[in-house]
């Protein structure tokens, strides 16, 4: 292949639209292509052979049939030459009739040496007219010429011309043969070519679709799997096709790289739960020592920083438990019932006060610690930010339990509400220390409502979690 058509190649394939430059449509585009373009040099090479040869046999014919009519036209005339005459496809010309001498015939002669009659003698009179043969016409002698261009007719038919030299002069033989059969070849290879060429480009086409679809199947598969795992289940592995190309040592590559972060995930998780866990027993042990200490302002902003370090902790390690994915108890449970009770614990009295809006029998099913624990993780964070009320509501809703903790405070940006889902960030207007929360709450929270098969957003003064309703 050329170097100017793999450009144009290139070119075509990366125009294509984003939305079908697919593996599959580019090899289809690429494979169908190269097939028509060799379809269509091999069509035009053969069209351009056929019809040379059917022309090349037209005009042999007209020979032949010139060189067969001579001793007809011309009898009795002994030929005076002494080279053999030569045999040649006229072109005929503008002509009058009656004109006698051979440049005004109408007649060019263009030779083509290889039909040669042998000298020899032919008896009769001389003729300008056919004799019988429609085909034949003699140039020359006693008679009147006729006009021969009506009737060559160069585009219908291949004209031969013999010249004969007698005693009374130069005479020419013309002789015609037909291009219809000719034509009639090259419109019947016409008529294959054009419907049989785009059929076999579309049979290409599918078939290379097929087989690229077929081909390209194992990588559908790791990326359907690739796709399923989290960092949940990171023991998983993408399925390796038996095949032993390039797509299998992808695969083998991939589930290399997948234990190699299975370890480190691993890892990570083992020392943040021990971490997290060594550190329960001191900063319990500090608080208890503080709390029996004498009251004074530093005793005071020393136990609140303790209850911060022991509630970073504990959100540390059920962090760790999240990620690694432990299973949890589940039983059938009232969600309404849930949030109500960590309501009052939080307090209905105290400033900002709690509303509740609880439908009953909204049951999910779910670990009752965990939901808990969601429900205060909201409730603490609409605490923090609102002027004068929270707002729990529960409500069933298209085969989901809808939960929604709601404040009056000035909400969340709509660029930052899937920002705050993140570790360990929190907003600007929310970074004083005597806000509390290290930026784990609302993550956790998320968490748990997707190991409960459930999600976790933030909307207009608030956030709503919905979970799949138990029947």
């Amino acid at each position: 292949m050329s170097a100017g058509l793999t450009r144009t190649l290139r070119r075509l394939l990366t125009a294509l639209p984003a939305g079908l430059s697919s593996v599959r449509l580019r090899a289809t585009a690429a494979a169908t292509l190269v097939v028509a373009l060799a379809l269509g040099v091999a069509a035009a090479v053969l069209v351009v052979t056929l019809r040379g040869s059917l022309e090349a046999s037209t005009d042999a014919e007209a020979a032949r049939r010139a060189v067969a009519a001579a001793p007809r036209l011309i009898q009795g005339v002994k030929a005076v030459q002494t080279e053999p005459a030569e045999v040649g496809v006229a072109a005929p010309l503008d002509a009058k009739p009656g004109v006698k001498t051979e440049e005004k015939t109408g007649v060019r002669t263009e030779g083509k040496p290889g039909v040669r009659p042998t000298e020899e003698t032919y008896e009769g009179a001389e003729a300008d007219q056919p004799m019988g043969d429609p085909d034949v016409l003699l140039i020359g002698g006693s008679g009147e010429s006729l006009a021969v261009t009506e009737w060559a007719q160069p585009r219908q038919y291949a004209v031969a011309a013999l010249k004969v030299a007698t005693a009374d002069g130069t005479s020419t033989v013309l002789a015609r043969a037909s291009r219809a059969g000719a034509e009639e070849a090259l419109r019947a290879l016409d008529g294959a070519l054009l419907p049989g060429v785009p059929a076999l480009l579309g049979v290409v086409a599918a078939m290379t679709w097929f087989s690229v679809t077929r081909a390209l199947r194992p990588v559908a598969a790791i990326r359907t799997k690739m796709a399923d795992i989290t960092a949940r289940d990171l023991h998983q592995r993408v399925p390796v096709p038996r095949s032993g190309d390039e797509i299998a040592a992808l695969a083998t590559t991939v589930n290399g790289t997948l234990d190699r972060l299975e370890t480190a995930v691993g890892t990570h998780q083992r020392f943040v739960a021990d971490a997290a866990h060594e550190l329960r027993s001191p900063i319990a042990t500090l608080r208890a020592r503080l709390e029996l200490a004498p009251p004074s302002e530093l005793t005071r902003e020393a136990l609140a920083d303790v209850e911060r370090l022991q509630a970073l902790a504990g959100d540390l390690l059920m962090l760790a438990r999240l990620d690694a994915g432990e299973p949890v108890r589940t039983t059938s449970l009232d969600l309404g019932q849930v949030a109500f009770e960590e309501s009052v614990r939080h307090g209905q009295e105290k400033e900002p006060r709690v509303v509740v809006d609880i439908e009953p029998d909204v049951v999910v099913r779910g670990s009752r610690g965990h939901l808990a624990r969601l429900v205060t993780n909201l409730l603490d964070n609409a605490r923090r930010h609102a002027e004068t009320a929270v707002t729990v509501r529960v409500r069933p809703g298209d085969g989901l339990a809808v939960l929604e903790v709601l404040d009056d405070g000035p909400g969340i940006a709509p660029e930052h509400r899937e920002a705050v889902f993140d570790r360990f960030t929190r907003l600007d207007e929310a970074r004083a220390r005597d806000d509390g929360g290290a930026g784990l709450g609302l993550p956790i929270a998320r968490d748990i409502a997707g190991l409960h098969g459930g999600t976790l957003v933030a909307i207009d003064g608030g956030f709503r979690a919905t979970l799949p309703a138990s029947t």
